[in-house]
């Protein structure tokens, strides 16, 4: 999955710097927020969010639509359900 600048996205959320579990948290509390249907941007330094992220949209029901890594940084983009 690579990410694609084209899509629409409503939020960029950029979590650099904060461990787990706090980038899924925050994301979280961020998507409850939004409208279903709607694209969240997010970044990560926490290199457990690769899988985390993967795991928290199976479980949640979310679309990961996109996930990235690029040297010590991770992209998502995610789908609200």
């Amino acid at each position: 999955m690579s990410v694609n600048k084209d899509l629409p996205i409503s939020l960029n959320l950029d979590l650099s710097g904060l461990n787990c579990p706090l980038p899924i948290l925050k994301t979280k509390k961020k998507l409850g927020d939004m409208q279903s249907g709607q694209l969240i941007s997010v970044t990560s330094t926490d290199s457990g969010s690769y899988n985390d992220f993967k795991y928290f949209c199976e479980h949640t029901g979310h679309e990961l639509i996109s996930r990235e890594q690029r040297e010590s940084k991770f992209y998502f983009i995610i789908k609200k359900k």
